[in-house]
């Protein structure tokens, strides 16, 4: 029996008055490549952050490999969202790769160690923007934007990698090579991945949590009519190739849901 990498019980999240998720529950297998999926607002990125111990919550608990969050925190690797980071800042792809091996901030007169360099570099490589290590940060199109996050992120050797909306920003080409590079990494990791991307969820993903606040369905990427208008709270319009079978019709392969005013 595989090893539990995370463990999230009957968690809860309030922002003042307002709940973000309701008693959620969610155990994600070592090795497993999770993707997670639902309405904006739905709490997908609450729940990211949870695990991250980035936000407090408010009841229930959330363990890595067994231990509280806050003694195993560096088992994880995080990828944000795109548009979280000012693209516009002077520093090179290396530079910003060598910062996410810092286990603290960066103190005057800091130098970074051969080691850290390094793994940079490994990361760089492995990511397959190595010749781009000098290149300033504003001069990346939207795919070596996201691979360069994702070197930093592996710069910390974790066990869990979390990416929150890894493809969002980039043409149809970058989206294949990031799929393809995350199948990769998950041949040595645990795998976490928000997207609203059904292409991803139907064949990329071995497993699959819609979330609406609470979790609404957890198992095989199959996506039935039933539970997609569980999850958005309406009908919608699935834009994808529909197949059938015994268990009634579901997505196999999708790009898109249209989820009325979601």
């Amino acid at each position: 029996m595989k090893q539990v990498a995370v463990k999230i019980e009957d968690v809860s999240v309030y922002y003042d008055k307002t709940r973000a998720l309701s008693n959620v529950t969610l155990n994600i297998e070592e090795g497993e490549y999770l993707g997670i999926i639902g309405p904006n607002g739905g709490g997908k990125t609450t729940l990211l952050k949870a695990i991250l111990g980035l936000i407090p919550i408010n009841s229930g608990a959330i363990e890595l490999y067994g231990r509280k969050i806050s003694r195993n925190r560096k088992t994880i690797g995080y990828v944000p969202q795109f548009a979280s980071m000012d693209k516009k800042f002077p520093i090179s792809v290396r530079e910003v790769v060598l910062m996410g091996g810092l286990k603290q901030g960066l103190s005057p007169f800091f130098k970074f160690c051969t080691e850290d360099k390094r793994k940079a570099d490994e990361a760089l490589a492995k990511v397959g923007i190595y010749d781009l290590s000098e290149r300033q940060i504003s001069e990346l199109s939207g795919g070596e934007f996201q691979r360069m996050l994702i070197a930093r992120a592996l710069t910390a050797e974790p066990r869990i990698l979390i990416l929150d909306e890894p493809t969002a920003s980039v043409d149809a080409i970058s989206r294949e090579q990031i799929y393809q590079l995350l199948n990769q990494l998950n041949e040595e990791m645990t795998i976490i991945l928000v997207t609203h991307d059904l292409l991803a969820v139907s064949s990329q993903v071995n497993r699959l949590a819609c979330l609406n606040e609470k979790i609404v369905y957890h198992g095989k990427p199959e996506l039935t009519e039933a539970v997609v208008t569980n999850l958005y709270g309406c009908p919608v319009d699935i834009l994808c190739k529909e197949v059938s079978d015994k268990k009634g019709s579901h997505c196999e392969e999708g790009t898109h849901i249209d989820s009325c005013n979601n």
